[in-house]
C-alpha cells in the first residue's frame, strides 16, 4: 500500500504549491486574465508608434512560468476572448478588435503556453534557465505582433519592426532579468525547488 508521502508529485510550476484541483485551476485561470487585464492599465505611450510600453509582457511571462502550460495558455485565451467580447481590461480600458496591437494580445496565448511548458521543464529554476525562458516568450508575442501590426497599419516588415519591436527591446530585457530574479528566488523562497 503507497503512503501519503509516496504518492506526493513535486510541484511541476508554483501554481501547483496551492491546495484544490478544479476549484484552485479555474481560480488561477480567471485570475491570471484578471492580473495581465490588472496589468495593461500600466500603459505608457511611445511618442511615433502606436505600441504603448504596458506592464501585460510581464504579466503573460509571469503567468506562464506559475501556472503551466494548460492554465497559462487558458487564462490568455480568456483573457483575449473576454477582451474582444468588450470586458474593458485590454491597455487603456479598451475592448474590441479595432486596434493595430491586437496581435500582440493573441501572442500571449502562444507565449504564455510556451512558458509554461518550459517552466514544467524546469526553465524558471535558475537565473539563465529563466532567461531562456524568458526570452523564447518575448519572441513569440513578437512574432504575433509584427505580421498583425504590417496588416493593420498597412506597413512593410521594416517598418513595422521599428514600431514595434525596437523601441520596446530595451524595456523587455529588463523584464527577462526581473523575470531570472523573481522566479528562481521564489522557487527557493518555497522550498520545492528541483533541478
Amino acid at each position: 500500500m503507497a503512503t501519503a508521502h509516496a504518492t506526493r508529485r513535486r510541484p511541476a510550476v508554483l501554481g501547483d504549491l496551492l491546495p484544490g484541483s478544479l476549484a484552485r485551476d479555474a481560480a488561477l485561470v480567471i485570475g491570471a486574465a484578471a492580473f495581465v487585464g490588472l496589468a495593461a492599465q500600466i500603459a505608457v505611450p511611445l511618442p511615433g508608434t502606436p505600441v504603448p510600453v504596458t506592464g501585460q509582457t510581464f504579466a503573460v511571462l509571469l503567468a506562464g512560468a506559475a501556472l503551466g502550460f494548460g492554465r497559462a495558455g487558458l487564462g490568455m485565451l480568456v483573457y483575449l476572448l473576454a477582451g474582444m467580447a468588450g470586458v474593458p481590461w485590454f491597455t487603456d480600458g479598451t475592448s474590441g478588435t479595432g486596434f493595430a496591437t491586437l496581435g500582440y494580445v493573441i501572442g500571449f496565448v502562444a507565449a504564455a503556453a510556451a512558458v509554461g511548458r518550459l517552466a514544467q521543464l524546469g526553465g524558471d529554476r535558475t537565473p539563465l534557465r529563466t532567461v531562456g525562458t524568458m526570452l523564447a516568450g518575448t519572441a513569440i508575442m513578437y512574432a504575433a505582433g509584427v505580421p498583425y501590426l504590417m496588416a493593420a497599419l498597412h506597413v512593410d516588415l521594416a517598418k513595422a519592426i521599428d514600431l514595434g519591436v525596437t523601441p520596446f527591446l530595451a524595456g523587455d530585457a529588463l523584464k527577462v532579468l526581473l523575470a531570472a530574479g523573481l522566479l528562481p528566488a521564489a522557487w527557493k523562497l518555497t522550498g520545492a525547488a528541483r533541478r
